[in-house]
């Protein structure tokens, strides 16, 4: 089992940078590709991004490509989504995901380890 725990969350203002970080225990994240997803007040759990298990191939959202960055350090047990530029429709609580499976996806379902999210709010 993996236990996967975000941190970094905050209140920023439109513009600024923030790094999340996903630490995970209980295993080596070199086997299990990555992502990011968030949620919004009132919508739905939506895919950011997402890292192949070597950290060569990612997918992003439209909404945040050009944006934000996803990366990994396996050594460290970690990924990271880097996010800058942002926008007051960023805001959400962020979720890590890991997936056992050997493709990319973008679909909730297919992913088996989830973190406890970390809230990001971003003010005009």
């Amino acid at each position: 089992q993996v236990q996967l725990v975000e941190s970094g969350g905050g209140l920023l203002q439109a513009g600024d940078s923030l790094r999340l970080s996903c630490a995970a225990s209980g295993r080596t994240l070199s086997g299990i590709r990555m992502a990011w997803f968030r949620q919004a007040p009132g919508k739905e759990r939506e895919f950011v991004a997402t890292i192949s298990k070597g950290g060569v191939m990612t997918s992003y959202a439209g909404s945040v490509r050009g944006r934000f960055t996803i990366s990994r350090d396996n050594d460290k047990n970690t990924a990271y989504l880097q996010m800058n530029s942002l926008k007051p429709e960023d805001t959400a609580v962020y979720y890590c995901s890991g997936r056992l499976g050997e493709s990319m996806s973008t679909s909730l379902a297919d992913y088996n380890y989830w973190g406890q999210g970390t809230q990001v709010t971003v003010s005009s």
